[in-house]
């Protein structure tokens, strides 16, 4: 095993793991205090992760919504950005262990957010892809823009038909916001580029196992937005769960009936579960895990017995506030990252901070270009 780099032991060192809001907002506010930061992160920059639904659909590029880090940090001479993936944590030695190397860490701060959630079904995955990194985005751009061209060369009308059906299977905001998104794209922005279809009589559904869409919004929210998505040309099927998908259908059971519904085009924004820096947590620190994988953390977003490491952001299971988790939304990421570094700051100074507060100014999901829905 390689020797863990030997940082000036006068100088307490943060590593911060995940270059999300969480990580980000994190290194920002610890930018001038008297400690060395290292951050990592399995890409080397930001992604806005609220507007991957546009790099989706084609109407943003992937550089609308990505910033490298180290052009961000720049000027924090005390932050130091690595570009690797960690494998594993040692946390006796208080080591984060890398592929190319190993470094020491006075205090932990993981921040690697979460990632799809197929419900046990990860077959799935090749069908249905999820949006959660540009990668995902650009892969949807890629299957729906080639179901257009697909469709313009299909002569049979059932096949054709087939191609001009899109199902978003997630009534969350990412789907929401997608379905409005690619409503417009198809009755809007392609109507006039093509000569064997009509882009407008394409069918976009979404598909929400719950009896309503958005249902952390009020229902009155709910009822708005789908009022929104439907003036728009959005079929949306409520009280619906997908039992099984392939290459041609996805089906479904809505009422106790199971249907089949033809659609080549299947995008998926159900559902998360955690990163896996969650399992190695709970292997290395005993931390607690929900249903979801989550770490479930203490009232200073600590791991349980270990009060130098933290988990923010959406991998961490925050439950101190109205008795229920906080929503893993960004906001929650950055005001969490900036307490947990004043609280490392405090802590060095010998001081303390009043317990950890969200504030919530709101939620907003956009439904195509002139409607949204917000709730304050």
């Amino acid at each position: 095993m390689s020797v863990p780099e030997n940082n000036n032991a006068s100088v307490h060192h943060v590593v911060i793991i995940g270059g999300g809001f969480g990580g980000l907002y994190a290194a920002q506010t610890l930018a001038k205090a008297p400690v060395k930061v290292t951050l990592i992160d399995k890409r080397n920059f930001h992604i806005f992760q609220p507007l991957l639904y546009q790099v989706a659909t084609g109407g943003l590029s992937p550089t609308n919504i990505s910033s490298p880090l180290r052009g961000i940090l720049r000027r924090n001479k005390n932050i130091e950005v690595l570009m690797g993936e960690v494998n594993n944590i040692d946390t006796k030695q208080q080591i984060v262990q890398l592929k190319y190397r190993e470094i020491s860490y006075d205090s932990l701060i993981v921040a690697t957010g979460a990632s799809h959630q197929y419900f046990g079904n990860e077959e799935w995955a090749n069908q249905a892809p999820g949006l959660k990194t540009i990668e995902d985005a650009l892969e949807m751009r890629r299957r729906i823009f080639i179901a257009f061209e697909s469709a313009e060369k299909e002569t049979d009308p059932k096949k054709r038909q087939a191609w001009l059906t899109f199902a978003i299977v997630g009534g969350g905001p990412a789907g929401v916001e997608l379905a409005g998104a690619l409503a417009e794209l198809a009755h809007g922005t392609l109507k006039e580029d093509f000569r064997n279809i009509n882009t407008k009589e394409a069918k976009i559904i979404l598909v929400q196992s719950p009896d309503r869409i958005l249902p952390s919004y009020s229902p009155y929210i709910s009822a708005k937005a789908k009022a929104s998505l439907e003036q728009l040309g959005v079929t949306v099927m409520t009280s619906t769960r997908v039992i099984d998908m392939n290459q041609q259908a996805i089906t479904v059971r809505r009422d106790g009936e199971i249907e089949s519904i033809r659609a080549k085009t299947i995008l998926w924004t159900a559902g998360m579960k955690a990163s896996a820096m969650a399992e190695i947590l709970a292997k290395t620190a005993d931390a607690p895990l929900d249903k979801t994988g989550r770490v479930i953390v203490n009232p200073n977003f600590n791991v349980p017995g270990s009060e130098n490491i933290f988990v923010i952001g959406d991998l961490a299971n925050y439950s101190h506030q109205e008795g229920k988790p906080l929503p893993g939304v960004a906001p929650v990421a950055m005001q969490s990252g900036k307490y947990v570094a004043r609280l490392i700051k405090s802590r060095l100074q010998g001081e303390t901070i009043s317990p950890f507060r969200y504030q919530d100014w709101g939620s907003l999901a956009v439904i195509g270009k002139h409607a949204a829905v917000v709730e304050m």
